[in-house]
């Protein structure tokens, strides 16, 4: 494969591709961007790879090897929502070739896809646990306080948190404010709480540009550092559960939830496409207390006397 076209690391078995399959490659990865099209790189990697250890070339693939592809993950273990999310990928790759009359037709288009659990089965943390964990971070170095306050206060993603950048932050109709990159490239500007502004500006110090965050040789903290201060300051905290960035960021869905914020509003804080999405974690919360049960109960007391 070519190394000036998009799809350069695709996948080492250059010989697997066609010159319209590698163009249909290079043409749907450039559509994106970031995060997005790594994770997009990597679905089509797995099944470019499965293709070509059962002797397919992209464009002769059928419905039925498509689902072969679905079954194998299932068979290796995957997840239905990484399933799910490699098949869109796939139908997503075929369905540019068609538009570009690279194909004649998609033979992802009516692909069986995995039905999809809309329970949240993460971690969760409680408003104590919550708290303690603040105060824990609040006792630790800067870098720990602001990371943790912006995860659980703003339930950032951890791409999004280590990817802030000091130019970014700023001042908008009196609130302190940190623009940041969403998921699938959207650029949005988020309030942040005092404490958390505070948090920053001492985790910035003196610094006008470069990250937010930096590891301790100076760069840009990664998502595998993030995870180290979270298991270090939920660790001080003496929080026994696993713990990692996701763990705050579902602490700040299912606090703001609990706090009685509008499930619209709850969403939009969240960034999630899908208000399916923001629905599973208020599916998992403990909400025995506003069961439906008690006012029925209430209701028809009136009338049973």
């Amino acid at each position: 494969m070519a190394t000036t076209t998009p799809s350069a690391a695709l996948i080492p078995v250059a010989p697997v591709f066609t010159s319209t399959e590698r163009l249909a490659l290079a043409g749907f990865l450039a559509g994106y961007s970031g995060l997005t099209r790594e994770a997009y790189e990597l679905d089509l990697r797995q099944y470019a790879s499965w293709c070509h250890r059962h002797h397919l070339r992209l464009f002769q693939a059928r419905r039925a090897d498509i689902e072969g592809f679905a079954r194998d993950l299932e068979t290796r273990g995957r997840a239905r929502a990484t399933i799910t999310r490699r098949l869109c990928t796939v139908a997503g790759f075929y369905r540019y070739a068609v538009e570009e009359d690279l194909l004649d037709h998609s033979p992802a288009a009516h692909v069986r896809r995995p039905r999809l659990d809309y329970e949240s089965h993460a971690t969760g943390l409680d408003r104590n646990e919550l708290g303690a964990l603040l105060v824990a971070a609040g006792l630790g170095t800067a870098g720990e306080h602001a990371l943790i306050s912006l995860l659980a206060l703003n339930g950032l993603r951890v791409s999004e948190a280590t990817g802030a950048d000091i130019e970014a932050l700023g001042v908008e109709r009196g609130h302190r404010t940190l623009v940041v990159t969403r998921k699938g490239g959207k650029v949005v500007t988020v309030p942040l709480a005092p404490r958390t502004a505070r948090a920053i500006d001492l985790a910035v110090g003196e610094r006008s540009e470069g990250p937010v965050f930096l590891s301790a040789d100076g760069r840009r903290l990664d998502r595998h550092g993030a995870g180290r201060i979270v298991r270090r300051v939920a660790h001080r905290a003496g929080i026994t559960k696993p713990a990692g960035p996701h763990t705050l960021r579902h602490a700040f869905i299912t606090a703001a939830l609990d706090a009685g914020v509008p499930l619209r509003d709850v969403q939009e804080a969240a960034s999630h496409a899908d208000p399916r999405t923001t629905m599973r974690y208020d599916r998992a919360r403990g909400t025995l207390d506003r069961h439906a049960t008690y006012i029925v109960a209430a209701y028809v007391a009136g009338a049973a006397r």
